[in-house]
């Protein structure tokens, strides 16, 4: 069984697919506080060791000497800058800037040496201002003897009930064969194309259905005070701000086409995949519940892939932030699981 180590680890959507795919994941690196305790609360699935530091202060020598270890992480976009603060020199790093984490990622890499590591990040991370960095990260895992491949993939692309456009890097040591993207399992049939050959897009309905009962209501699900609580109710599950200016009979406000962000009052349709669960809304970005809800910390849960059950420590906020952040458990599962594959 492959030995597993986790940095960035958040709430452990990784670590989750990671554990599903056959690794055993045996340390978790997270600094903030909250997805730390998350991580502890749900020892039961992970029974890992949870280092909560900077990961300027872990060394990942310690993990060297495993025979068949992999890494899986993905590093927060953030810090990305346009000159790049690591370099490489001989194959081996020579500078390490505590602001850049793609940085950090290749020094993990370079000291704790697995036989293969999956790296995740957001679509954005391709975009002409960051996509530079990118590529030199991609070089200078393979200048430390790593075949790389990128992958980018939607999430409902793999079985997930959510839209969720991500990329992956999987890099493995020491072969000289290209290293395969993953195959999806499904296909969107409403796009023209589609590959009948797949099964279409899952919906959220049979996904978080049993958490529409009382028993798992939340003080803060309730608009019907707000701003929009009027538009909202007249949206039609499914759609977002825009289909109020197209309906028969609605006296309400109607907002100009592209005057809002996509998810501005976007509501789920049970039989459709969910649009990105975020991690920072606003009080009137969505999805909504097709109920005219906001949704519920074990909906979100369960949009993610998360097990049912799975524990979030922190304020509702924070826990918001934790979910959102997350790589849905599913598809970290296919994609550690595809790597496992390539490397060993």
């Amino acid at each position: 069984m492959a030995k597993c180590i986790s940095i960035f680890s958040g709430a452990g959507g990784l670590d989750i697919g990671a554990l599903n795919a056959g690794a055993e994941i045996i340390a978790c690196v997270e600094n903030d506080h909250d997805a730390a305790e998350t991580l502890r609360l749900n020892q039961g699935h992970l029974k890992a060791d949870i280092f909560e530091k900077n990961i300027q202060d872990i060394n990942f020598t310690q993990w060297a000497s495993i025979k068949d270890s992999i890494l899986i992480g993905g590093p927060p976009c953030q810090p990305f800058s346009k000159n790049g603060y690591w370099v490489k020199n001989d194959n081996r790093l020579i500078q390490d800037d505590p602001r850049n984490l793609l940085g950090q990622f290749l020094r993990a890499v370079s000291e704790m040496r697995p036989k293969g590591f999956l790296f995740e990040n957001v679509e954005s991370i391709l975009h002409p201002t960051n996509k530079d960095e990118f590529l030199r990260f991609i070089e200078n895992a393979e200048a430390l003897g790593y075949r790389c491949t990128q992958f980018k993939t939607n999430a409902a692309d793999f079985g997930v009930p959510q839209q969720r456009k991500r990329v992956f890097v999987f890099g493995v040591r020491n072969v000289k064969r290209p290293i395969i993207a993953p195959t999806a399992t499904h296909s969107d049939h409403s796009k023209k194309g589609f590959n009948d050959s797949l099964p279409n897009y899952l919906g959220v309905g049979d996904f978080i259905k049993k958490f529409d009962k009382p028993k798992y209501a939340e003080p803060s699900e309730d608009p019907s005070k707000g701003t929009y609580f009027y538009e909202l109710t007249h949206v039609p599950a499914g759609r977002n701000y825009i289909a109020l200016s197209k309906l028969p009979e609605y006296n309400g406000r109607t907002f100009r086409t592209g005057g809002r962000f996509w998810n501005f009052l976007h509501k789920l349709h049970p039989d459709q995949p969910s649009i990105t669960i975020a991690a920072q809304p606003g009080p009137w970005v969505g999805p909504f519940h097709w109920t005219n809800r906001r949704l519920r910390v074990p909906e979100t849960a369960a949009i993610q892939t998360f097990p049912e059950g799975y524990k979030f420590a922190g304020n509702r906020r924070s826990i918001q932030k934790q979910i959102g952040n997350a790589v849905p458990c599913l598809l970290a599962e296919k994609m550690v699981r595809h790597l496992l594959e390539q490397a060993l």
